[in-house]
């Protein structure tokens, strides 16, 4: 059990865990390595570098200053937040719990460019498994992804679809499938329906008909994670107040991921807003 689980290692994570980790909280960083931040060759807009400094010098430094600070490091690939009596982070290895959970992985993944996601999202197109799946029960559905996200997808749907396809686009499954798990790799063309998703075409020019498709593509983003715990949306960006608090207690995000001018200073501002608002609370309920 820790008092904070921060969700990413960049600038808005690491500043937000500065202040916990300060305050005295227990504080756990959970993330899948280097970020955005570390792939900059070189900034030269950052308070405080008389020259330009690269990316990945930058982002070892916060990380570092973190760790100096009692900061804990964990890799893992987070798939799910939730919340029983406390918040829980599920990775693809485990399971956590934490007073507060700080969403900040970046700005979305972009959805794949596959005709008709978009047009049939709420259609039959869904991003949360664990929120949609009763409306599949005894239905024909399929899991749009390659890795432990789509495999996670797949646990929620299990239970209740008659069968589940996982879709890859043309890559190879980087994760063990359940079993009755059907599998296909071919390039996706284009999803279609009338009102809402019938089928899917592909590129060999066969059909796959279906009555939803879940998309789990890559890693599962700050929205990706917000929505299955029911925080607001706008858009691609998770809907936060002055705190960076969203509606779900507990839960706050900061960084990319809330929109707004994707620079390291509004991130690193947005975590330390965060982290100190986290700070004030623990201090109350304790």
């Amino acid at each position: 059990m820790a008092d904070v689980i921060i969700i990413g290692s960049g600038p808005a994570g690491v500043s937000a865990a500065l202040y916990t980790a300060r305050a005295g909280l227990n504080t756990i960083i959970l993330s899948m390595g280097s970020g955005a931040l570390a792939k900059a060759e070189a900034i030269q807009n950052y308070y405080g570098f008389s020259s330009p400094v690269s990316g990945q010098a930058l982002a070892q430094a916060g990380i570092e200053g973190a760790k100096n600070v009692g900061v804990h490091f964990e890799t893992g690939e987070v798939v799910g937040v939730g919340f029983d009596e406390n918040l829980i982070v599920e990775t693809a290895a485990q399971s956590y719990q934490a007073d507060f959970v700080i969403l900040a992985t970046g700005s979305p993944r972009a959805t794949p460019r596959i005709p008709g996601i978009e047009a049939f999202e709420g259609k039959g197109v869904s991003y949360c498994a664990v929120c949609d799946a009763f409306f599949y029960k005894g239905k024909n559905v399929c899991v749009l992804g390659t890795g432990e996200y789509a495999i996670h997808e797949i646990a929620a749907l299990q239970p209740v679809a008659a069968s589940i396809t996982l879709l890859t686009n043309g890559e190879k499954p980087s994760a063990e499938l359940p079993d009755g798990v059907m599998v296909n790799t071919t390039k996706i063309s284009a999803i279609t329906g009338d009102d809402r998703v019938e089928k899917v075409q592909l590129a060999d020019g066969t059909e796959i008909a279906t009555d939803g498709i879940f998309v789990a593509y890559g890693v599962a983003g700050s929205t990706a994670l917000a929505r299955k715990i029911g925080a607001q949306i706008d858009g691609n960006k998770i809907v936060v107040d002055e705190n960076m608090a969203t509606n779900v207690p507990g839960l706050y995000a900061a960084g990319d991921c809330t929109g707004g001018l994707l620079q390291i200073s509004k991130a690193v501002y947005e975590g330390a807003k965060a982290g100190m608002e986290i700070s004030k609370l623990a201090r109350k309920i304790r």
